[in-house]
C-alpha cells in the first residue's frame, strides 16, 4: 500500500500520498478532505487510510513507452520559445516546426533519445531535393535549438546536430538598379501608390517593414531627422495572417537615426497635409486607426508590406523597366553609396546592418574603388617598370613562328 500522512494547510486536513512514478522518481499527490483541523482529526485518518486503500500505483513503463518521440518533443520546445521571441519570428519557426519537420520525423517514428546525427544528415538530404541550402539551414537553426534544449533538460546527454553536415549556401548577389535607372525610376513612380516605398527604399534603404511602419512621431521637422525604430509586418500564424506592429525593429542595430534631407522632408510634409485633406473629403469613411503612421492610401488604411512586394514587380513591366525585388532597392542604395566614396563602415551604420561582416559579404564585391586603391598601392610599393626596348623585344619576339 502506498505511504501517506495528514498534513495541516490553510486550517483543513489534507491527505499527502507518497509514491514512485513509472520512470521510478518520488513523486507526491495532494488531496483535500475539507475537513477543518478543529474536531476532525478521527474523520481525516479515516479518509487517509481509504485514500491510500484506492490509490492506483501507475504500471512500470516499458523502456520504449517511456521515450518521447522528436516530432512530440520539439513542438514542445517550440511552445517553450514562444514566449521568448517576436512574433514574426515564432511565426517562421512554427511554420518550418509544423509543416516540414514533425512531419517527417512523426513519420520516421524516432524517439528523442534515439536521434542520432544520421537522421538528421538524411533529413537535409531529402529536404534539398525540393529546397535551397538555405532553407535547409533554417530547418538545422530550429533543430539544433530544440536539442540544446533537451541536453539542458537533461532529457539527452549531447546534441546530435552539433555533428551534421550543414549544405554549403552560395553566395547571394542581389540585383540593383544604376543611377540612371533609379532616377527613371524615381521620374515613373510620381503620384503612385508606390511612390514613398520606392523613395525610402532608394535612398535611405530602409526595409520593407521599415517603410511600411514609419510614424510621424519618428519624424523630428526641427531637427531634420529621421528615426527607424517601428516596423510592421503580415505574418501567417497557425493558418491565419495577422499584422504585426512593433516598437522595435529587426536587431538592436537596425534601431537608428539618418538625416531628414530637404527633398523627403517637403516631401513628407505634403503628405501630412494631404491625409489631412483626405480626411475632410472622407469624412466618417476615413479610418482613424492609422492616423500615426505616415504610409496610408487615400482611406486612412495603413499600406500593407506585400503590396510592395507584389505590386512593384507590376509596376516595372508596365513601364519596361529591368524587373528587380522590391528588396533590391536597398541594394540599388548600398551600391549608389560605394560608388560616391562611402565606405562599408558606414554603409553598416546607414543600412542598420547589425555586423560589418553582414555589409562586407553582401556588397565587398561592389567596391571597386578600394580594389583600385589597393592596385595603386601595390604598383606604388612594387619596381614593375618595363623599358621600351624590352617591350618592342616583346612584341617582336610575340610575333616570330615557333618550330615545328
Amino acid at each position: 500500500m502506498v505511504a501517506g500522512h495528514l498534513q495541516e494547510k490553510n486550517g483543513f486536513y489534507h491527505v499527502v500520498l507518497e509514491y514512485r512514478d513509472a520512470n521510478g522518481k518520488r513523486k507526491k499527490k495532494w488531496i483535500s478532505t475539507k475537513l477543518p483541523v478543529k474536531g476532525n482529526k478521527k474523520k481525516a485518518e479515516a479518509m487517509l487510510l481509504e485514500a491510500r486503500k484506492n490509490f492506483a500505483e501507475p504500471e512500470k513503463l516499458s523502456e520504449d513507452q517511456g521515450k518521447t518521440l522528436f516530432s512530440d518533443f520539439i513542438l514542445e520546445w517550440l511552445e517553450v520559445t514562444k514566449s521568448k521571441i517576436a512574433i514574426p519570428t515564432y511565426a517562421s519557426y512554427s511554420a518550418m516546426v509544423k509543416k516540414i519537420i514533425v512531419p517527417y520525423f512523426k513519420g520516421k517514428n524516432i524517439a528523442l533519445q534515439d536521434l542520432h546525427a544520421r537522421d538528421i544528415q538524411e533529413f537535409y538530404i531529402e529536404q534539398l531535393k525540393r529546397v535551397k541550402a538555405v532553407s535547409v539551414i533554417h530547418y538545422h537553426a530550429n533543430i539544433h535549438s530544440s536539442l540544446k534544449y533537451a541536453v539542458k533538460m537533461d532529457l539527452i546527454p549531447s546534441n546530435p546536430a552539433d555533428k551534421v553536415e550543414r549544405p554549403r549556401i552560395d553566395r547571394f548577389i542581389g540585383s540593383h538598379y544604376s543611377k540612371e535607372e533609379v532616377t527613371a525610376l524615381f521620374d515613373a513612380v510620381k503620384g503612385h501608390k508606390l511612390e514613398l516605398g520606392v523613395l525610402l527604399g532608394s535612398f535611405y534603404g530602409l526595409r520593407r517593414s521599415e517603410i511600411v511602419g514609419l510614424k510621424w512621431s519618428a519624424i523630428d521637422f526641427k531637427r531634420n531627422t529621421i528615426t527607424i525604430k517601428h516596423t510592421v509586418c503580415r505574418v501567417n500564424l497557425d493558418g491565419k495572417t495577422i499584422i504585426v506592429k512593433q516598437d522595435r525593429t529587426k536587431t538592436k542595430s537596425s534601431f537608428r537615426t539618418l538625416p531628414l534631407v530637404h527633398v523627403f522632408r517637403k516631401k513628407l510634409l505634403e503628405i501630412k497635409e494631404q491625409q489631412k485633406e483626405n480626411q475632410k473629403i472622407c469624412g466618417n469613411a476615413y479610418k482613424t486607426d492609422n492616423l500615426e503612421y505616415v504610409y496610408l492610401d487615400m482611406m486612412g488604411e495603413l499600406i500593407k508590406p506585400d503590396y510592395l512586394s507584389r505590386q512593384f514587380p507590376v509596376f516595372l513591366e508596365r513601364n519596361n523597366m529591368r524587373r528587380i525585388r522590391f528588396h533590391d532597392l536597398r541594394h540599388s542604395c548600398a551600391s549608389l553609396l560605394i560608388q560616391n566614396g562611402v565606405n562599408l563602415k558606414q554603409i553598416q551604420e546607414w543600412l542598420g546592418h547589425s555586423d560589418f561582416a553582414t555589409t562586407a559579404n553582401i556588397y565587398a564585391h561592389l567596391d571597386f574603388n578600394s580594389k583600385i586603391s589597393s592596385a595603386n598601392a601595390m604598383l606604388e610599393g612594387l619596381d614593375l617598370s618595363i623599358s621600351d626596348e624590352s617591350e618592342d623585344t616583346q612584341k617582336n619576339e610575340s610575333c616570330q613562328p615557333t618550330s615545328a
